[in-house]
């Protein structure tokens, strides 16, 4: 199953959004429950929709992150077996460390996605020059790759002129190895981990039965030592919402209940809104 039983992370609950922590090296990539099922369907999406999934394939830093992530495996989880020219993953499968093709050797090995991004002398923002990204929630990575951060953010209402700088105040005071960490959180009509803008607005599809599923991101930012470039890394948790406990479900009900018409709007309008919670009452 590419979903969870359960819901590890809460970050609608108040304090938890949209501050980040610190986060230890040790943490930075998770595996959980879903690990065989997830890099099943990212391996596909890897080899069949490359032109989707991945954009500045050999960018500048792409094989030092590579190389991070391989020894934060070896260091960290002992179900990898980390080798000099391939990686056995902890369900088994043997993965080519293919350098001429990073980002999509990454994008292979750990259940999270990366996006790099530089900030280069003359630049005001990071700029995002590469990525592997299996999992969007409804973004296109082409739409997005040689932006800035602003223009990345453009459609979402709280990324405004209060909230932008302090982001990249953010990625500018990164330290190398010294990850930060928050998470964010959606209802989906679908469980569909793969969404490149499947569909927008209000228009979206939704399942026969009428379920919902809770989707939560946890997100890191790092910075790599060598290159100075900024990563993104996502990690994408779903879990059907009757797999919530009573005490999530009502404070998930509460959370909905206050979102602010802005977010509402982009997050599918009122009529969606009212529909999850119809959903979530029901239960």
């Amino acid at each position: 199953m590419m979903e969870l039983g359960y819901a590890p992370l809460t970050p609608w609950l108040p304090g938890r959004l949209p501050g980040m922590s610190p986060l230890a090296m040790a943490d930075w990539l998770h595996r959980d429950e879903a690990f065989a099922a997830q890099m099943a369907y990212r391996d596909r999406l890897v080899a069949e929709r490359g032109e989707i999934v991945l954009a500045g394939e050999g960018c500048d830093g792409a094989e030092e992150l590579l190389d991070l992530v391989l020894a934060t495996l070896a260091v960290h989880d002992r179900d990898y077996e980390v080798g000099e020219d391939a990686v056995r993953r902890p369900d088994s499968e043997t993965v080519a460390l293919d350098r001429s093709r990073p980002l999509a050797t990454l994008g292979r090995l750990t259940q999270e996605d990366f996006v790099i991004l530089r900030k280069g002398p003359e630049d005001a923002e990071h700029v995002l020059i590469g990525a592997i990204l299996c999992f969007p929630s409804r973004w296109s990575l082409a739409e997005k790759f040689g932006r800035p951060l602003v223009a990345i953010h453009e459609r979402v209402p709280v990324y405004d002129v209060g909230l932008a700088p302090r982001v990249q105040r953010l990625f500018d005071v990164l330290t190398p190895d010294r990850p930060l960490v928050r998470a964010n959180w959606l209802l989906h009509p679908i469980s569909e981990l793969h969404q490149p803008k499947l569909f927008e607005g209000n228009k979206k599809p939704h399942d026969p039965t009428g379920r919902f599923w809770l989707r939560v991101e946890r997100q890191s930012i790092l910075k790599l030592r060598s290159s100075g470039h900024a990563v993104f890394s996502i990690k994408t948790l779903v879990t059907p919402v009757e797999a919530l406990t009573e005490d999530q479900r009502q404070s998930l009900i509460a959370a909905l209940e206050a979102k602010p018409k802005a977010m509402q709007d982009y997050h599918g309008g009122s009529a969606f809104t009212q529909m999850a919670l119809a959903a979530l009452r029901a239960l």
